[in-house]
C-alpha cells in the first residue's frame, strides 16, 4: 500500500528548511512552494536582499538548501529545486513589501470593490498597518486610493522602462 504524503506537512517543512538556508546566506525568504508530487515533483524557491539579488546567491542558497533537504529527505522521490529571485514584476504579500516598494508603480487587484473598482493600477506612495495608498492616474493630478492590504486578492510590480 502505497504511503499517503501530506502536500501541507512537506511545504512547511520545506518551508522552514527554506528559511534556514535564505539566514544562512543572508537572503530574506520571499517565497517557497511544491508543485506536484511524484516524477515531477519541482520546489520553487524566491529569494531577495537589499540591492538584488545574483546568480551566486541563487547558487549559494541552492546548494545550502539541497544538503538540508538531502539530510532530512523530507521529499521521498526525485524533485527539481528552482531557486530564483522575484524579479521586476515581483508579487507583493506582506506589508513589508508594500514598504520597500514605496514609489514604484503596482498593479493591484482587490477582493471586495473599492471606489466601486476591483482593478488599480497606480504608483505606491505611502502604507500603514494594515494599508497602502496608492496615487491612480496622471502625475501628480492623480487621486489617492486607500487600499487595505487585507482586501488585496493580488498585487504586483508593473515593470517601468
Amino acid at each position: 500500500m502505497a504511503e499517503y504524503i501530506d502536500k501541507n506537512t512537506i511545504k512547511q517543512t520545506i518551508f522552514e528548511f527554506a528559511s534556514r538556508a535564505a539566514e544562512d546566506e543572508g537572503l530574506e525568504l520571499v517565497s517557497a512552494d511544491i508543485l506536484g508530487i511524484g516524477r515531477k515533483t519541482i520546489l520553487k524557491v524566491v529569494v531577495d536582499k537589499e540591492g538584488g539579488v545574483a546568480v551566486g546567491d541563487c547558487e549559494r542558497m541552492s546548494r545550502s538548501l539541497e544538503a538540508l533537504l538531502d539530510v532530512e529527505d523530507p521529499i521521498k522521490g526525485a524533485y527539481v529545486l528552482e531557486v530564483s529571485s522575484p524579479g521586476l514584476d515581483r508579487h507583493l504579500v506582506k506589508q513589508k513589501d508594500f514598504e520597500k516598494s514605496i514609489g514604484k508603480l503596482a498593479r493591484i487587484t482587490t477582493s471586495e470593490k473599492i471606489n466601486n473598482e476591483t482593478f488599480f493600477i497606480g504608483r505606491i506612495t505611502d502604507t500603514g498597518d494594515g494599508w497602502v495608498r496608492l496615487k491612480i492616474g496622471e502625475k501628480n493630478k492623480g487621486k489617492d486610493i486607500f487600499i487595505p492590504i487585507d482586501k488585496i486578492k493580488k498585487a504586483r510590480l508593473e515593470v517601468e522602462f
